[in-house]
């Protein structure tokens, strides 16, 4: 679920230095200036934003080298949504910037006559320190029945998603028989898989912030890394968790953008769509809703039966097998 880093990143800088200033609070000629930057950007007027170059900026960066830079950047990440002022570094204000499709760090240097002298665009990166380090939210299981944590854990033996920064606590979760086996003859098919078309549920309440849900189910054994988490739905908690479930059937998502779930809703059936090779349940918690700019939270269950045992604040590993306590 990576993409390269060189891919995404969006890289302008001059080597045009403003004096150099201490002050972490933003000044009024900033202010001004980046104000204007995104309304002139979000409108789609490029040259009004030449025209608040500097001289010396123009000559650097004349004005068909602008226009292919801000198409390009409008054309990745869409219009500016906000943009959060974060310190000064070298003479560029840094400000947190969200936009349609993402989260960037645009910086802007700005002269005594509110001019740009300046500008760099960059992915957002967090600060992991700050991270949440576990769901706030009480969570339950998403579905009935027993189901077998395949991939789930601290380690890299327990939980491959370990080395991915946002899925690092990430599970994937099968369905087997006493054998062990996940499916009943010979898996060839989906409908063979104990899991496929398995109701999969809200494990909290919250709103929908995305679905996907026109991806095909794959042929087992084969993957689709092209639309790697397949149909799936991004919940947002009031306290600004994300939940990921991912991999449902084709054309079985219930939910849409904008509604409010409550926990132990219907969201879809559990299919093999996307990055999967077989009928399985991804799911996750992230800190914020950009996938490549986010950090993976730890999930705790708020009460389940594990191997038999009810637990309480439980968060699985690889070999449990779970199901929603009586």
């Amino acid at each position: 679920m990576k993409t390269s880093k060189k891919a995404i990143t969006l890289t302008l800088l001059f080597n045009l230095f403003v004096l150099f200033t201490f002050a972490q609070t933003e000044s009024n000629n900033s202010k001004i200036t980046v104000a204007k930057f995104v309304k002139f950007y979000n409108s789609n007027q490029q040259d009004s934003i030449f025209h608040i170059f500097s001289p010396k900026t123009k000559q650097e960066l004349p004005l068909e080298k602008t226009k292919a830079f801000l198409t390009q950047l409008k054309s990745r990440y869409g219009n500016i949504k906000q943009a959060d002022f974060q310190s000064y570094q070298s003479g560029f204000g840094v400000y947190k910037t969200e936009l349609d499709k993402g989260i960037l760090t645009i910086s802007i240097a700005v002269d005594n006559n509110k001019a740009i002298t300046g500008l760099f665009a960059k992915p957002y990166e967090v600060d992991i320190a700050a991270k949440i380090p576990r769901n706030l939210t009480p969570m339950q299981l998403p579905f009935k029945g027993e189901w077998t944590v395949f991939w789930g854990g601290d380690t890299k033996e327990q939980n491959y998603h370990v080395a991915v920064n946002f899925q690092k606590n990430a599970f994937d979760i099968i369905i087997t028989n006493p054998q062990g086996k996940s499916y009943k003859t010979d898996g060839k098919t989906n409908e063979d898989y104990y899991a496929f078309a398995q109701p999969l549920l809200a494990p909290c309440d919250g709103e929908i912030v995305l679905t996907v849900d026109g991806v095909k189910d794959n042929i087992p054994g084969k993957l689709n890394p092209m639309f790697t988490t397949g149909n799936s739905v991004l919940i947002k908690t009031k306290n600004n968790e994300y939940i990921l479930l991912a991999h449902f059937k084709q054309n079985t998502i219930k939910v849409k953008q904008g509604d409010k779930v409550k926990q132990g809703q219907q969201l879809g059936l559990c299919g093999n769509s996307g990055n999967s090779s077989e009928p399985h349940l991804h799911f996750h918690i992230q800190d914020a809703e950009d996938f490549y700019n986010t950090m993976g939270v730890k999930c705790y269950f708020n009460k389940l039966q594990v191997n038999g045992i009810t637990k309480s604040d439980y968060s699985p590993v690889k070999g449990d097998k779970i199901k929603m306590a009586n």
